[in-house]
């Protein structure tokens, strides 16, 4: 029995509670999905429309204020702040750091809807404001699309990476969930509500990035079949996650400083190469005056944008783009924010919160204006059969867009290498932040744990994609990330609270530091005051020589003679 418990703590590590019931409730959720996946969609889609009929707004709400608030901490003294000792430098350089980033944050959903938004919205205007397939409407798809992909969603990375990075690298403590939650909680989060919160967190990252995981099989599956090497359907889904998880697993036998960090490098010099080559090769002019014009119009309505809930229309566009785009950012909050949070130490809160929404944000914005922006250009004055594409499959579009350039058919074989490399490094980078979850912390979890989860991942995946395909992604995100938006409100709160505390410390410790140099200066201004009065009381000064006196006229006499000759008298 000993020999097997031993084997056991090899093999799994230091586990507990938490991992022991997500597993469970993950495994039964597979289990169901697989055996009745008709009912479990009318069950998912049932509790999505009550979700955003009386929730709706609350997303909205809550998403623009971690904008807010997410910048606030940049820009106040709040900002200086180091994640880690003070003088530590960051564990990993910039562009690294960046690349990891990108990678392990929304690589996936780039490629797959960087054509495919603007089309659809192309194809339906958002909010009816436009006819359809229209310069109005292409226009009014690109400033959405800028907007879906803006500070809303790194933002909320940005809130969950700041909380956990500060508890792991400030505070030495777990890089837990629960752990940001201390300052509310208390001891509490050691027992029964820290595991509610870390399990909620753990399902949370299951579903988000399942979705995401789909989403690739999705577009992989998209770009074998125009190549002709694979029919597009459900079971050659299947087939690429299966290719996919034994990669994965490779990847995941690595540590992190090489699998990760190499793929993530690789996977954004590949990006680069195809965005160079259809920055170049595409309608250049037009994309760089789209992305200006775009960026103008995305910062100009940013505030107008983000509190759209369209409560005078039945119309579910809002439910099916926006609120989708901000529950799927928030299931993905549990794991892209701890995965960047485990490779930002040393950075500061300044640089983390620069770092962390402006560069993915811009570079987000130039993938879209090029990709979206030469796929408009091409059927707007082209004719290029693009948005007839979307419409009937919705990953094609790059694909199609890809063939109007020449070289397409390679570019379309590196898209596909570009989504099963993003693929892999997000599995990758899922399950290391999940071992950290349920195994109480740890920075580096044993890599069973790490490949029991990715399995899982792809499972889920799988029935979900059984389950509705691409809208049934989009449901399950819906509803899986509510719950942690509260969670996230909370935790918000709780780190604002403990760098108030910390602040406080600070200015604590500096103003005795200064009143006890203040007085070391004072004693000795003091000190140096007593020795000049003593000086002052007690002269010093040495004597003068004695000098030779000249003669006066009073005793010349003596010496010349009354008449002054010089000589005696006798």
């Amino acid at each position: 029995m000993s020999r097997l418990r031993d084997f056991a703590k090899t093999l799994l590590g230091d586990v507990g509670v938490v991992f022991l019931v997500s597993l469970l409730v993950v495994s039964a959720f597979v289990a169901v999905a697989a055996a009745y996946p008709a009912a479990v969609e009318r069950t998912a889609q049932r509790t999505l429309e009550a979700t955003a009929d009386n929730f709706g707004w609350l997303y909205l709400l809550a998403t623009s204020g971690f904008v807010l608030f997410t910048i606030t901490l940049a820009l106040s003294r709040f900002g200086k702040i180091r994640l880690g000792p003070e003088n530590e430098p960051p564990e990993f350089s910039f562009m690294s750091w960046l690349a990891m980033i990108f990678s392990g944050g929304m690589g996936v959903g780039l490629v797959f809807w960087g054509v495919a938004e603007p089309i659809m919205h192309l194809n339906d205007p958002p909010l009816g404001i436009a006819e359809p397939r229209t310069a109005e409407a292409a226009q009014t798809g690109m400033k959405y699309a800028f907007f879906h992909w803006g500070v809303h969603q790194w933002a909320i990375f940005a809130v969950v990476g700041l909380a956990i990075a500060y508890v792991r690298f400030r505070h030495n403590s777990h890089g837990l969930i629960s752990e940001t939650f201390r300052p509310l909680l208390g001891d509490r989060v050691d027992r029964a509500w820290g595991h509610a919160i870390d399990i909620l967190a753990v399902l949370s990252t299951i579903f988000g990035v399942a979705t995401t995981l789909g989403l690739g099989a999705l577009q992989i599956n998209s770009g074998l079949a125009r190549l002709g090497l694979l029919p597009y359907s459900t079971e050659s889904q299947f087939l690429i996650m299966a290719a996919l998880a034994a990669l994965f697993i490779v990847s995941a036998m690595t540590p992190l400083k090489w699998g990760i960090r190499l793929l993530s490098n690789a996977n954004i010099a590949l990006a680069a190469a195809l965005l160079v080559f259809v920055l170049v090769l595409g309608p250049t002019p037009f994309i760089l005056g789209e992305l200006t014009q775009t960026a103008g119009e995305y910062l100009g309505n940013l505030i107008e944008m983000s509190l759209v809930t369209a409560p005078y229309s039945s119309a579910r566009w809002v439910e099916q783009w926006t609120m989708f785009y901000w529950a799927w950012g928030l299931s993905w909050a549990p794991f892209v924010g701890s995965f960047i949070a485990r490779i930002s130490r040393g950075r500061t809160i300044r640089e983390f919160v620069l770092g962390v929404m402006i560069v993915p944000v811009m570079l987000s914005m130039l993938w879209f204006a090029t990709f979206g922006g030469s796929a408009i250009h091409f059927e707007l004055f082209g004719d290029a059969g693009i948005a007839d594409a979307v419409a009937k499959e919705v990953p094609a579009g790059l694909y199609v867009l890809l063939d109007q350039l020449p070289g397409g058919r390679i570019a379309a074989i590196t898209a596909i290498l570009l989504v099963c490399m993003f693929v892999i490094t997000s599995a990758d980078s899922a399950t290391f932040v999940l071992g950290m979850f349920t195994s109480k912390g740890v920075l580096n979890p044993t890599r069973f744990v790490r490949v029991l989860w990715g399995s899982l991942q792809l499972l889920m995946a799988a029935v979900l994609l059984l389950s509705g395909g691409l809208y049934g992604l989009r449901t399950v995100s819906i509803i899986a990330a509510f719950p942690f938006m509260l969670l996230m409100v909370l935790m918000a709160y709780a780190l604002y609270r403990d760098l108030v505390l910390e602040t406080r410390r600070l200015d604590e410790k500096e103003q005795l530091l200064r009143a006890r140099l203040e007085h070391l200066l004072l004693r000795e201004y003091e000190r140096e005051a007593e020795r000049q009065a003593e000086e002052e009381s007690h002269p010093t000064v040495p004597e003068e020589p004695n000098v030779p006196v000249e003669p006066t006229m009073e005793h010349a006499g003596s010496v010349t003679g009354s008449d002054g000759t010089g000589e005696r008298r006798h």
